[in-house]
């Protein structure tokens, strides 16, 4: 008995469904005067409205609501534009925005050009070097043969101040001078060779000579 109340109670429920079959339904899209717009169903558009009609397949019992659209047209957010799309390259900002204006570089600091006392010539910007012991050799000491003793003697590298006019060219040619220090020399040293060619590429860079 409960089993025959079950299955009709489904039948029953199952019934109206069963009779759900599409259905056609007109869909008019009037546009008046004005320039509204409003979609509807089964209505055709009032008088003096542009109309344009079509059919689509409906279920019953389901209503198509009126919409309303309105005539101008939403305006589309702009995306942002991606950051490898249009930013430039890092060496191209760099190169674009120096880090000292031209404006307001100065020239670069005084510097030397010093020789030797067995006339070696090298760039300085320090137009005093200390003294230093130069090999001394003696002949014959005591008698003895040529070249038996040796000894120094201190000596003092003579400097000369560079032309104002000449400055710049000279500090690149002594830019050179401590990059072939730091390439060729010795490896116990190098930590002092690299703090010396970024202190003169500094002073290129930053001063008039790096306009």
């Amino acid at each position: 008995m409960h089993v025959f109340l079950r299955c009709s109670l489904l039948c029953a429920l199952l019934l109206p469904m069963s009779g759900a079959i599409a259905q056609k339904v007109v869909m008019y899209r009037c546009t008046d005067a004005a320039g509204a717009l409003t979609v509807q169903n089964d209505v055709p558009c009032p008088k003096g409205s542009r109309q344009e009609r079509r059919v689509i397949e409906s279920v019953p019992g389901i209503a198509t609501p009126r919409v309303s659209v309105p005539t101008q047209p939403v305006a589309r957010q702009a995306r942002p534009a991606s950051a490898s799309s249009t930013a430039p390259p890092a060496d191209a900002m760099s190169a674009a925005r120096p880090a000292i204006a031209d404006a307001e570089r100065l020239p670069p600091p005084v510097l030397f050009e010093c020789r030797t006392y067995d006339n070696d010539r090298y760039l300085s910007d320090n137009g005093q070097p200390p003294e230093r012991c130069a090999p001394l050799t003696t002949n014959g000491i005591g008698g003895g043969s040529p070249g038996a003793g040796e000894s120094c003697q201190m000596v003092s590298d003579q400097c000369q101040r560079i032309a104002d006019g000449a400055l710049c060219e000279n500090w690149k040619r002594r830019l050179l001078e401590v990059q072939s220090a730091l390439r060729f020399g010795r490896r116990d040293n190098r930590e002092t060779a690299q703090a010396e060619v970024d202190r003169v590429e500094r002073v290129v860079r930053e001063s008039t000579c790096g306009m």
